[in-house]
């Protein structure tokens, strides 16, 4: 691990951490933190770990040091996201600990609804929605669900109850137990750069979590005007399968588990691949789609693939990658998803007849 500098003081531990990573992001980072300065409860402390910003970053966050004591850093040099967040888990004091990206902020009520709904309810995880939210050319929100409609306002065992698992891996927009946290291992895989980690981590709390909250609201303002691409970056294109194998290296140290997750963990690696596949760029695809197979030829092995988890359109995508994933790539390129009528040709040259009369009658055609 490089070597760290924090300004964090030995004084009484505050209720909650939030954690703020850093890097380069001196366009957005006032507003971050001015959310944490307006917020309506004030136990807390607020760790921003600058991962080596090269910006004026830095200097921002000395503003803030000097405003209000809650306000701490740790400088360390760059060696990306997971490592960056593993030493911030290591140095956070709060009973509860929350992730704030710098890039976003959080209405005033945010800190203090979770933190409430995670007394009431005696909570390892709380979990509330976002929006997502643009500054140009407009200031503009959207509601975007992040937790299971059907599971609010009470409490779920997410080793049981599995929705969870298949929506948007997003670490933020929540409060976690912090000895929950340590207890059941749940850090981030210190791979390149910002890529995926979310994703193992949301795995490991979801996979660990017995007592839940969901919560209907949204105080999250998930910047969607700041995106950094790297689909034209080599060393990244495959980050998403690093994440999946250290998932299974964490279902496979609880034997427990396994047995109920892998499918679980199937489903998710094939909704994960095929994003992945579709935001890299084409010379970077097929490659992938590649990889994609190897994959689920191996999942295939072991039986850890259950059918009924997947949609009836991605079983064909499956059944067509692990075939020849040759035609799968060739299709994606020849078909129209800008229209009804090439959705339709395109799963026709999948799946037949069969599937696209099951997809007509469900529906999902004209909305997929």
């Amino acid at each position: 691990m490089p070597e760290c500098e924090n300004t964090l003081g030995e004084e009484r531990a505050p209720v909650i951490t939030i954690l703020v990573p850093v890097y380069n992001v001196q366009q957005y980072l006032r507003e971050c933190l001015d959310s944490l300065l307006a917020q309506t409860f004030a136990d807390f402390e607020v760790i921003c770990i600058n991962d080596g910003s090269t910006d004026s970053s830095r200097q921002i966050i000395g503003e803030y040091l000097l405003k209000d004591p809650r306000f701490q850093v740790i400088d360390k040099e760059n060696s990306g996201y997971g490592a960056s967040m593993n030493v911030g888990l290591a140095a956070a004091r709060g009973e509860y600990l929350g992730i704030l990206e710098s890039d976003d902020f959080i209405d005033p009520e945010t800190i203090e609804t979770l933190y409430q709904a995670a007394r009431h309810y005696d909570a390892q995880v709380v979990k509330a929605n976002c929006w997502f939210y643009w500054s140009q050319p407009s200031k503009k929100d959207e509601l975007f669900w992040l937790v299971p409609e059907d599971q609010v306002n009470r409490l779920v065992n997410t080793q049981k109850e599995h929705d969870i698992f298949y929506l948007k891996p997003s670490i933020w927009s929540a409060l976690y137990k912090r000895d929950f946290l340590a207890e059941n291992d749940v850090r981030f895989l210190e791979t390149p750069g910002a890529s995926f980690q979310d994703s193992g981590f949301n795995f490991r709390v979801w996979a660990s979590s017995e007592r839940t909250v969901f919560l209907r609201e949204a105080f999250l303002h998930y910047r969607q005007d700041n995106e950094g691409s790297s689909v034209n970056s080599a060393t990244k294109a495959f980050c998403v399968c690093d994440e999946y194998d250290g998932m299974e290296r964490y279902l496979s140290q609880r034997p427990a588990l396994e047995p109920k997750l892998r499918p679980v963990m199937a489903k998710m690696r094939f909704d994960s691949y095929m994003w992945n596949y579709e935001r890299l760029s084409a010379e970077l695809q097929m490659p992938f789609l590649e990889r994609f197979r190897a994959d689920f030829l191996a999942e295939q092995t072991t039986g850890n693939i259950n059918l009924e988890l997947f949609e009836p359109w991605k079983v064909s995508e499956l059944k067509t990658i692990i075939k020849s994933p040759q035609r799968f790539h060739a299709e994606r390129l020849a078909a129209n998803y800008s229209t009804p009528l090439g959705k339709a040709a395109h799963y026709f040259r999948l799946g037949g007849l069969p599937l696209l009369w099951q997809l007509t009658k469900s529906k999902i055609l004209r909305r997929h």
